[in-house]
């Protein structure tokens, strides 16, 4: 198995060496690029200098790589590689593997980030990201602490427990998530098959209602929709993580890790919009939180920010990386 990994890390290698030797520079767009890991051929955009320590920044549902162009710029300018992909069954991002399952339960992508890693020869690296990119984000940094040397976490620890059943919440946090007992219905899956710009349209303006978005901003990550995997790719995430439907079997022994809520040993910054249409978070950090974290630097609940933190104050984010990478 070993032998097998550093065959595809070589030849990963191989394939991104000429590429990696002109990245956008400081002050540049990013560039469009692409990398092929054993499960996916994941789209990409990069900035910065190669030099630069690589900083992977990961959207959430139902979002894009967009999120966080106001984000990578302060990156860049303090001389960071910064690294912003598109998740399974969003945008250009695809499986290699045309009859492979499209799954998206947390341990499938929370690998994804450290498979793109690897077919980038990253040892080391920062991680931020939100909704399911704050999941995928946490992962990373739980099971591999000698890789990720910083994270910030847009709505904290959010590692579930899918092995045990899951316990059902206040009822008014069961109303807020509505959206995902509508997927795990029939109804949902054709209801976001067909109404797949209108609804997470929706969805933008519910869990970030202060934040008064263009059309255009919306119409340009709604794009990434369109993704033949997405309906899939979403309709297996939120069935999974409340046993609706089953896993990847290679992931069995990884979610039971999950499972136990590892804690996170890099140094890390967890930020909460206080607006958050989906979860208001505690004005005081409660003790599951704290427990989670090894090097829990700073707790910040952003005033007058929805869900789409990256999006409303880019700063707070990239002001937070800078602190763990000063």
């Amino acid at each position: 198995m070993m032998h097998n990994r550093r065959a595809f890390l070589k030849a990963a290698g191989l394939a991104i060496a000429g590429a990696g030797e002109t990245l956008a520079q400081a002050g540049a767009g990013p560039s469009a690029k692409s990398v092929q890991t054993p499960a996916l051929t994941i789209a990409y955009e990069e900035s910065g200098s190669a030099q630069g320590f690589p900083i992977i920044l990961l959207h959430g549902f139902p979002d894009d790589a967009r999120a966080f162009d106001g984000v990578a710029p302060p990156l860049v300018k303090a001389g960071h590689r910064v690294l912003v992909p598109y998740l399974r069954g969003y945008g250009p991002t695809r499986f290699r593997d045309a009859s492979a399952p499209r799954m998206a339960e947390q341990a499938a992508i929370g690998q994804d980030v450290v498979d793109f890693a690897d077919a980038l020869r990253l040892p080391r690296f920062a991680v931020a990201g939100f909704d399911w990119g704050g999941r995928a984000a946490a992962i990373a940094a739980a099971l591999h602490p000698d890789r990720v040397r910083a994270a910030v976490l847009i709505g904290g620890y959010t590692i579930q427990n899918t092995i045990a059943p899951s316990q059902p919440g206040p009822p008014e946090a069961e109303h807020r998530a509505w959206y995902q007992w509508y997927f795990n219905t029939e109804r949902g899956r054709a209801g976001l098959q067909m109404n797949r710009r209108a609804l997470c349209r929706y969805l933008w303006q519910t869990w970030s209602p202060s934040w008064h978005f263009s059309e255009e901003t919306y119409n340009r990550t709604a794009a990434s929709f369109d993704n033949p995997d997405f309906v899939d790719v979403v309709i297996h995430s939120y069935r999974h993580r409340i046993g609706n439907a089953p896993g990847e079997p290679r992931f069995k022994v990884m979610e039971e890790k999950l499972a136990g809520r590892p804690k996170i040993q890099a140094p890390s910054i967890t930020l909460y919009g206080a607006d958050d249409g989906i979860a208001r978070p505690p004005v005081e950090s409660p003790p599951a939180e704290r427990a989670a974290f090894a090097s829990l630097v700073a707790r910040r609940v952003v005033p007058g920010v929805g869900h789409f933190m990256p999006r409303e104050k880019p700063e707070a984010v990239s002001s937070a990386l800078l602190e763990l990478l000063a």
